[in-house]
């Protein structure tokens, strides 16, 4: 198996993809890499972890990344669905003394 600094892709042989798979697929996803399966020294196909090819394939909107870094610039990106909750009951009673 070819060495690679972080983030850069695994290469391996398509004879050594087969013989480590279950290994090779763990090491894709935790170290979130991609590997390249060689036949013959020929690259011929990559493998991805789920969340890199949604990423790929669907990438995010552009409005939910500026959603996103402002929630953590706010702080409010680790708010449990319950506190949420708690904010939007909240507000919402608010708008109807309001009235």
């Amino acid at each position: 198996m070819a060495k690679t600094a972080k983030n850069e892709d695994i290469v391996v042989s398509a004879l050594r993809a087969r013989t480590n798979f279950g290994k090779l697929l763990q090491r894709v996803e935790n170290e979130h890499r991609s590997l390249v399966i060689e036949k013959r020294g020929v690259p011929r196909a990559i493998l991805l972890s789920i969340r890199d090819y949604v990423r790929l394939a669907a990438p995010e909107p552009e409005v939910l990344t500026i959603i996103g870094e402002d929630s953590k610039a706010k702080g409010t990106d680790t708010l449990s669905s319950h506190q949420i909750d708690n904010i939007v009951r909240a507000a919402r009673q608010n708008k109807i003394k309001r009235r």
